[in-house]
């Protein structure tokens, strides 16, 4: 039987994050417990096998392999979850919402494929659902957007949010490495898992700008909603381009909102090397936000890894455990169109390898000019006198995606043409 004014805590999974923050409660239980002036209690831990060895111990019926024996116990009033994936965590968070039991979680895919439903529920019972951690690791960036500036009308955001891709481009922009040493070198030191697809293809990016999209312009945005590519056709030649023209390359996570409707995407880019993004550097992540009344806000720090998310999970469960209200102030959710990439208006990187001869470059310039397209900058690099071959790296002043495509794909046709190494977007500060 639970003390009366014991606060008690339910813990979904025990793997690396899990393991952080069951370690955090048995070692720091006292500590945690001060700032409420009430006990705070890990009751019940939900892992695959109950008898496995582990070299964290708890008392003798903590651990148990039964959802229900966490969702039933009267006792436990603060669910953590830190399983992953999508089921069965998803379906778990909303029985306990409508249980009436408040919830943290770090599940990023969850939460962009699930949070207004989740969060509805947690309107209706009263329990609270947080989830700082989904994004961002320790750099506080949810409570922000739901609490500090919802005053504000926001109207962009633009974002560092994978330690790992950042880790491996800030490797190939200063080692001069390829892709694969440098995904190597993140996978030794642990900021990169063994399978890294959901971080190097972007989708771990676009889970990330889903839901950050969706708090701050208050309307559903799926992450199937939100344009993806990654970083794998990288090449070094990129980065010492770009130096030379005075960008660094990031994987950036941009929401914009216009009044015609919201546009996300995620894919590499060129930043120029004086804007804050350009210098986030390794496994950090930085989040610049634009309101009405704040104008730029820049939130920066360690984005990946058990500690820092221990961080933002702890720090949700300590608010929850505070207050019996509501997370945040009630403001309704809107239905806004979603912007195709095709509408998009930016600048544009070019680099391809053609046949080094006479007229290549009018070729070129006239399938731009046919598009609409205003090229700003044309350098031959790297003549190749036994292959015959040039690279030719192109800027351009801003022009539609939908032209730059449709370009591209007549300059693919040109006889000349030896490859497309890569087309990146430019990011203005």
């Amino acid at each position: 039987m639970a003390a009366k004014n014991e606060i008690g805590v339910g813990l979904l999974g025990l793997g690396v994050i899990g393991g952080q923050v069951a370690a955090h409660f048995v070692q720091r239980s006292e500590t945690l417990s001060s700032h409420l002036d009430r006990p705070l209690v890990l009751r019940r831990v939900l892992v695959r096998d109950a008898d496995a060895p582990r070299s964290l111990s708890f008392p003798e019926g903590v651990l148990t392999n039964d959802f229900n024996a966490v969702l039933n116990d009267p006792d436990i009033h603060i669910v953590v979850e830190v399983m992953g994936g999508e089921n069965p965590a998803a379906d778990y968070l909303m029985q306990l919402l409508q249980k009436g039991k408040s919830v943290v979680t770090a599940n990023k895919e969850v939460m962009a494929k699930h949070g207004p439903l989740l969060m509805e529920a947690a309107d209706r019972s009263g329990a609270q659902l947080r989830f700082e951690a989904s994004v961002g690791g320790g750099v506080p960036i949810i409570g922000p957007l739901q609490n500090d500036l919802l005053a504000n009308d926001i109207t962009s955001i633009r974002a560092i949010i994978n330690g790992t891709t950042n880790y491996i481009l800030t490797q190939m922009a200063q080692e001069g490495v390829g892709f694969s040493v440098a995904l190597a070198q993140a996978q030794k030191l642990g900021y990169a898992e063994p399978d890294p697809t959901n971080d190097v293809d972007g989708t771990d990016a676009a889970y990330k700008i889903a839901i950050l999209a969706s708090l701050a312009f208050h309307t559903a945005i799926a992450q199937q909603q939100v344009y993806c590519e990654g970083i794998t056709t990288l090449q070094s030649e990129d980065f010492e381009f770009a130096h030379e023209l005075g960008y660094e390359i990031k994987l950036l996570a941009i929401a914009k909102r216009t009044e015609d409707g919201v546009q996300a995407r995620v894919h590499p880019a060129l930043v120029h090397k004086e804007s804050m993004l350009a210098k986030v550097e390794g496994p950090f992540n930085a989040v610049e936000v634009y309101g009405d009344l704040v104008g730029p806000v820049v939130f920066h720090g360690l984005g990946a890894g058990p500690a820092p998310t221990t961080s933002a999970i702890i720090g949700d469960l300590l608010a929850v455990a505070r207050s019996s209200a509501n997370l945040s102030p009630a403001r309704p959710w809107s239905v806004l169109p979603i912007k195709a990439m095709a509408d998009l208006e930016t600048q544009y990187y070019l680099r391809v390898s053609v046949t080094d001869q006479s007229g290549v470059l009018g070729q070129i310039a006239r399938v731009f000019g046919d598009n609409n397209i205003s090229i700003a900058t044309l350098t031959q690099k790297d003549v190749d006198n036994h292959l015959g071959t040039a690279q030719l790296v192109i800027t351009t002043h801003p022009a539609r995606e939908a032209a730059m495509q449709t370009a591209l794909q007549i300059i693919k046709q040109l006889p000349v043409l030896q490859e497309v190494n890569n087309l990146l977007r430019v990011e203005p500060i």
